[in-house]
């Protein structure tokens, strides 16, 4: 017999426990969202920062902000509506900044530029027969400035193979600095990761050993690693793959020394996150999930032996969010604060939101930049934390 008193007694703590787990949203959509300038559809506690640099930014001890673009370093009084430009090299023509790239100003000022230099790319011919590219060059560089970024020095190629990408770049807490790069390798072609330590500012660098998991394609192995630094003085990396979660590393020795290297339980496609330490203590990561919200498929790329030697998904349309408090041992749900709008899928500038970077412009106040899609976006830490 049916008990109303048991069933509604029931539905109570249902909805307790619904209160207590998770926070539920509901999946971004026109009717719940907003479109920008771009096209795109955010998240309503997302806003648009209309003609922003794409970044990544540092935060000058006087406020303003930093960031390159070309062969310029460029800085802003006014919350990058207005920026100065200062040459970074003195044979400009001789560079050309990468769009991914990485930028920090350490503990004691100094500026440190990591970057792929474009006007040395050479020789890259992908030939199918072989799956590779033999010789394909495209260096590695640093530079950096004493003076909050109007002059430049010690310019140094760090090295001259193929560059599939830098991303990330920290300081510990014992002073070092580290950042991601990679290198390609042949015979087949496949991508791997690497790090650079300076114990001195940037003036010199030490090579980590080079994480290679193997592949088979101009888009395969591990790729476009970010990395934080986790309690008692613990790095973790984490790298792009085509197997559908992010892989780890950890260093124990400030990055020269890459091991336990293992997939995660993150699930991603293949495109790269941005990891970054918030002033509250919480970790933020900002990636484009293995799939679209809600769903559990996406078409396919690779698998040919060409793009890689494994089918992968390569969802780039949506960008979500997520925090951890316990240094990434779990995270809250992921939420997406930007999603391709309908009518920007056919465009090519615009058919992707990925490549993101986060800048902390004040404690708790997130600036999101894309390199691909061109999103330009800000939010408060404490609207998508509880």
């Amino acid at each position: 017999m049916f008990n109303i008193h048991r069933f509604l007694t029931l539905t109570l703590i249902m909805a307790a426990l619904s209160l207590s787990g998770k926070a539920q949203h509901a999946h971004l959509n026109a009717d719940n969202g907003k479109s920008i300038s771009t096209g795109a559809l955010v998240h309503h506690n997302v806003e648009e920062i209309k003609g922003l640099k794409m970044g990544p930014f540092v935060k000058l001890d006087n406020g303003n902000i930093l960031t390159v673009e070309g062969t310029d370093c460029l800085i802003s009084s006014d919350n990058g509506n207005s920026w100065e430009n200062y040459p970074v090299f003195d044979d400009a023509e001789n560079y050309l900044i990468s769009n991914e790239r990485a930028i920090l100003k350490t503990s004691n000022g100094v500026i440190i530029l990591a970057f792929m230099n474009l006007q040395e790319r050479a020789n890259w011919n992908w030939q199918e027969d072989i799956s590779d590219s033999p010789g394909a060059r495209l260096p590695t560089y640093t530079v950096r400035s004493l003076d909050g970024g109007k002059t430049w020095q010690d310019v140094q190629k760090l090295h001259n193979e193929w560059t599939g990408a830098v991303r990330d770049m920290i300081e510990t807490e014992n002073g070092n600095i580290v950042f991601t790069s990679m290198m390609m390798r042949h015979h087949p072609g496949h991508h791997t990761v690497l790090t650079y330590k300076s114990g001195n500012e940037g003036k010199t660098w030490e090579r980590s050993n080079i994480i290679d998991l193997g592949g088979i394609g101009h888009h395969s192995g591990v790729t476009e690693a970010t990395l934080e630094e986790l309690k008692f003085g613990k790095l973790w990396l984490l790298m792009r793959t085509n197997w559908g979660t992010f892989w780890e590393a950890f260093s124990m020795d400030d990055g020269i020394t890459w091991e336990n290297i293992r997939p995660t339980d993150i699930e991603a496609s293949s495109a790269p996150g941005l990891l970054k330490r918030l002033e509250s203590g919480k970790l933020i990561l900002v990636w484009n999930r293995r799939f679209p919200e809600g769903t559990d498929q996406y078409p396919s790329r690779g698998g040919d032996r060409q793009w890689s030697e494994v089918a992968a998904s390569n969802h780039r349309e949506e960008l979500s969010i997520s925090f951890s408090e316990n240094d990434g041992n779990t995270w809250s749900e992921p939420i997406v604060i930007a999603k391709v709008g309908e009518n920007q899928k056919a465009d090519p500038t615009y058919k992707w939101v990925s490549y993101p970077y986060v800048f902390e412009r004040n404690p708790g106040e997130l600036w999101v930049t894309t390199m691909q899609g061109g999103l330009r976006v800000k939010f408060n830490e404490k609207d998508f934390t509880h």
